[in-house]
């Protein structure tokens, strides 16, 4: 198949160089270090043995006319990034283009063949004015839940950390060419790649971590493990957690894992930065409205409270306000002593 994956980031140089050494036609469309990175040497995966392999005949381009028409596009910017692409990815699309999207949080498309009385709603915190799932129809998606971790050693070097599962699903949950097709290229990738049947509920799952263990880890520069040992911040991830399942249930979402087991499993990924504390330290915006305020727009909708997401949500949007304002970014540094 031809696939197009926009960004060559952490995850999407994760999952480009894995499909291209699987065989498949991968085409990056980045630009900056990366574009140059890639058109000279490829792509260079580490993986979590240790193991180097280069992904040499991808191509690489910032242009997506040149691009062309694609089987598969797979959208692996972070959700606040979205909105900057979306306008040129219809380029790539044919008539039976599929599009898998990757980005943390509710996505734009959550509402769309979702049946009930919220059936076509538009997420206001990830999708103002509904114009991705214009520009992008939710016709065309498959939902992706991503859960390995990766980092970006340098333009065009992705180094695997951990995990390999990538569930799938269309959006109505049911089995599809398509979505065969997609998983069996997945799959012949190394990657697990489940064809789920409510791919929202899995989505949900991921975000029960993300939208507690992400402010908290940017407001207190800490990782998972640090987190989930200190009894005063395990309790309020636990809190935000508890509000976080209060509103998924009623929008017919239950959690196939206790509370106590999805801290369990970050506690045991270890000192790990989490992607909001990382894009703080690297002045770059935090992905705070797909994670957190997406959420407080579900629980106004659904008539929830969420006081301790709440407060997280305005914290970090106070700090996302004081970097842009400063230019910078806020890292923790060794102190001077006399």
């Amino acid at each position: 198949m031809k696939i197009a994956v926009i960004g060559a980031g952490a995850i999407g140089g994760l999952v480009g160089a894995r499909l291209a050494l699987a065989g498949q036609t991968v085409t990056f469309v980045v630009r900056g270090a990366n574009l140059q990175a890639i058109r000279a040497h490829g792509i260079r995966l580490v993986e979590t043995d240790g193991t180097e392999r280069v992904a040499a005949q991808v191509q690489a381009t910032d242009d997506y006319d040149a691009a062309g028409v694609q089987d598969v596009v797979v959208l692996a910017v972070k959700a606040h990034q979205v909105g900057d692409v979306a306008a040129r990815v219809g380029k790539l699309f044919g008539p039976d283009t599929v599009v898998v999207t990757m980005q943390n949080g509710i996505p734009f498309w959550y509402f769309h063949r979702h049946g009930g009385e919220y059936e076509g709603r538009s997420v206001h915190s990830v999708d103002p004015g509904g114009d991705l799932a214009r520009l992008i129809p939710p016709e065309r998606v498959l939902g992706c839940v991503v859960y390995p971790a990766a980092e970006l050693l340098a333009p065009g070097v992705i180094r695997h950390i951990e995990g390999n599962r990538f569930p799938l699903g269309e959006l109505d949950g049911s089995t599809s060419e398509r979505i065969v097709r997609v998983t069996a290229a997945f799959e012949a990738a190394g990657f697990k790649s489940p064809i789920l049947d409510d791919i929202r509920a899995e989505i949900w799952l991921k975000l029960w971590g993300n939208l507690s263990f992400n402010p908290i880890s940017a407001l207190a520069h800490s990782t998972l493990v640090d987190i989930c040992q200190h009894p005063l911040a395990r309790d309020l991830a636990a809190d935000m957690m508890r509000e976080a399942e209060s509103v998924a249930a009623r929008l017919g979402i239950s959690f196939r894992v206790s509370l106590e087991r999805r801290i369990a499993g970050a506690e045991k990924i270890g000192k790990h930065k989490t992607s909001m504390l990382q894009d703080v330290e690297a002045g770059r915006g935090p992905e705070i409205d797909a994670l957190v305020g997406s959420v407080i727009e579900l629980a106004r909708m659904t008539g929830t409270p969420t006081p301790h997401i709440d407060s997280a949500y305005a914290l970090v949007k106070l700090l996302e306000q004081t970097m842009v304002e400063a230019r910078g970014g806020v890292r923790l540094q060794k102190a001077v002593t006399a």
